[in-house]
């Protein structure tokens, strides 16, 4: 009797066994396979009972950020050795074109003859290097500095004035000094003149004498002219470094003949006495 108890024993149990695994596997055959996401965070849990803790972690990414910062115009000089590109295409200190050629060729090169090595235009296909001495390199710098100084700015700043033909002469003169400060700032003046009635003052006389106060660094931009009936404008400028040699090269040209003259007339008047 023990040995048939027994065996029911072992039959209820093995039956037990047979449906908990058939619900398990059952379970996992029929679940749908989820998409797997990898999480920033990473969790563990010291004890049930107690609160999670949390740590922040890098999540694994093999694509390229999306939000990527504008790589920044490189300064004019050596690279050095050290060179992102596979393939370059190469030009010697003459100028001369080399070719396309791996970087380790590259940097043979410049080792054998003592040169440095310049990244000329990184959004080519290759990318271009020249190979340069230290006193090109400070050349091409020093140019460059200049051309960037000398690059007109976008906006010029334009200053107005305006009065009548009837004006006084203490007020004239104050009006020429307010125009010969903005001009040393290099702001562009425009002079507007009204002709004041019963007056036959010339107002291109005015913007003459105007012009003749300061004949040393202003010129015209826009000749006088007759803006519309009684009135008329100009606008005026600052010379450019060209205009101010030639200016300077006249008045010397002048002066000299002047002092000249002068000492024919004083010979002259040496001779006659």
């Amino acid at each position: 009797m023990t040995t048939s108890c027994v065996m029911k024993l072992l039959c209820q149990a093995t039956r037990n066994e047979n449906r908990h695994a058939k619900r398990f596997f059952g379970t996992l055959l029929t679940q749908t396979p989820q998409k797997r996401v990898f999480s920033p965070f990473w969790v563990v849990v010291l004890d049930p009972r107690k609160s999670t803790v949390f740590g922040l972690a890098q999540p694994f990414c093999t694509a390229e950020k999306s939000h990527t910062e504008p790589k920044r115009k490189a300064a004019f000089g050596s690279v050095g050795r050290r060179i992102p590109d596979r393939i370059l295409h190469l030009i010697n200190q003459d100028g001369e074109s080399l070719g396309n050629m791996h970087r380790a060729e590259a940097l043979k090169l410049m080792d054998q003859h003592d040169l440095k090595l310049v990244l000329l235009r990184a959004n080519a296909d290759p990318p271009v290097y020249r190979l340069m001495t230290g006193q090109q390199i400070h050349e091409e710098q020093l140019k460059r500095a200049e051309k960037k100084k000398a690059s007109p700015k976008a906006e010029t700043v334009q200053k107005e004035l305006s009065f009548s033909s009837a004006i006084a002469k203490n007020d004239l003169e104050t009006k020429t000094k307010q125009i010969a400060q903005w001009i040393e700032k290099k702001y562009h003046v425009k002079v507007t003149i009204r002709q004041a009635k019963n007056s036959t003052t010339d107002m291109f006389m005015i913007f003459d004498q105007i012009l003749e106060t300061v004949a040393e660094k202003a010129t015209y931009l826009s000749k006088p002219r007759v803006a519309r009936e009684g009135v008329s404008t100009c606008t005026l400028r600052h010379m450019s470094d060209k205009e101010l040699k030639a200016y300077q090269k006249i008045a010397e040209q002048k002066n000299s003949e002047a002092k000249k003259d002068e000492n024919e007339d004083l010979k002259s008047s040496e001779l006659h006495q």
